[in-house]
């Protein structure tokens, strides 16, 4: 409510309370002077009844006893219910009007006609002064009511700006996994092949041509990088996005790698698609670091599975051939990590015994899914050695005895 809008109200409560007044006056035919005093005060004080609800009813109290006032006293008990947050005050007030009401005036006079009426006047004059009270408090728990309401709303929008910048930072997430799995991996593998290219070719133009392409594709790389750690910045665990590499895109995935690789193994026909994806991207950059970090090492890919869990296990031997200078962030085993972990699984990292290094997934199988989370494709095995027909044979090199699938747990290497 507006101020001017306050002052017109307190300016139409007054007169009113006037215009109730000189009505008892009037009733009462020869009114004392203390008696217009006590209603003129009454009345008057009613202009400040905001700001002191209880001061100005008590002070319609006195005029309530020596006249029949009603609009002043219903005004202030209207007012003070209104702003007290204890209920106790205004019930008091309610007591105290009804009790003035009732008593004689002047205060040594004896009551007039039997005291079963008067104590009947008394309820019915309290039953009247609920009213103010009860509408003043139906008046503060609406206003309570609209501003909790507003509460709410503004929450509500805070939410929806929370959701917002949630689907953004997953996005960008999304985004920058996608681009370091797919593009890093084609572009590096373009630096590999140029860097070949110059030191095998006898041609001068040929090996500036392979030379320029080798600088580009390793500028494009690092520029991709902090790409990535920007992206990734407001990013957390993300879903995927839609299509995705499955188990079948494997062969194709270690033949075109640009290194010397061997696929061996299988895993379980009704793995589910996110399991599916965690180990083709691992292979995937398991292979990328291989061709930027071990120049001319040949690699086995192993895919195992046992009891408890299943996995991918790629090892190379160390390089043969000078180390090409790649831009690198470690993102990629980050992001490994993330969709292991997601799964339940743990992926580890480290050197292997011949000088070479060792990339494990390992996904526990509660990760399985029904039929209609991916389609099947009747069983997905890969070519082994020496012409295996394939079937599931647990990892020579786990443990026989269940453990546990914790991605926290450490897990020894096979």
């Amino acid at each position: 409510m507006t101020a001017a809008r306050s002052r017109g109200v307190d300016a139409l409560v007054v007169a009113v309370a006037v215009a109730d007044a000189a009505v008892a006056l009037w009733d009462e035919g020869g009114a004392s002077p203390v008696a217009v005093a006590l209603a003129v005060l009454a009345c008057g004080a009613l202009a400040v009844r905001r700001r002191f609800p209880l001061g100005v009813f008590l002070l319609t109290l006195p005029a309530t006893l020596a006249l029949d006032l009603v609009f002043a006293p219903f005004a202030a008990l209207f007012t003070l219910a209104e702003r007290a947050r204890d209920r106790r005050p205004p019930t008091l007030c309610a007591l105290l009007f009804a009790l003035a009401a009732v008593l004689p005036w002047p205060p040594g006079d004896a009551f007039s006609g039997e005291r079963t009426w008067t104590a009947v006047n008394f309820f019915y004059t309290l039953a009247t002064a609920a009213s103010p009270v009860l509408l003043g408090q139906l008046v503060q728990a609406r206003r309570d009511l609209r501003r909790r309401l507003s509460e709410i709303e503004e929450a509500r929008e805070h939410e929806r700006l929370l959701h917002a910048q949630r689907e953004l930072a997953r996005e960008r997430a999304q985004l920058a996994r996608e681009m370091h799995d797919v593009v890093s991996h084609q572009v590096s593998l373009i630096a590999v092949q140029a860097g070949a290219l110059q030191m095998a070719a006898k041609d001068p133009g040929t090996r500036e041509g392979a030379r320029t392409i080798r600088a580009l594709s390793v500028d494009t790389l690092d520029e991709l990088r902090h790409m990535v750690a920007l992206l990734r910045v407001s990013g957390g665990r993300t879903t995927e996005l839609t299509p995705q590499p499955t188990l079948t895109d494997l062969d194709r995935l270690v033949a075109g790698g640009g290194i010397e690789a061997e696929l061996t193994g299988d895993l379980p026909a009704d793995l589910g698609a996110p399991a599916q994806r965690a180990v083709y991207r691992c292979v995937q950059e398991a292979l990328t670091n291989i061709r930027k970090h071990a120049p001319g090492a040949t690699a086995a890919v192993r895919l195992w599975h046992d009891p408890d869990a299943c996995g991918v296990t790629v090892t190379n031997v160390a390089a043969t051939r000078p180390v090409l200078p790649l831009p690198g962030s470690g993102h990629g085993l980050i992001g490994l990590r993330e969709r292991a972990e997601m799964l339940g699984g743990v992926l580890e990292a480290g050197p292997a015994a011949d000088g070479g290094y060792r990339v494990r997934m390992r996904i526990p199988y509660d990760t399985r899914r029904s039929a209609g989370d991916l389609p099947r494709p009747g069983g997905y095995r890969a070519p082994g050695r020496d012409g295996d027909r394939g079937g599931r044979q647990p990892d020579p090199d786990l443990p026989r005895r269940r453990t546990s699938c914790d991605a926290r747990s450490a897990w020894p290497w096979p």
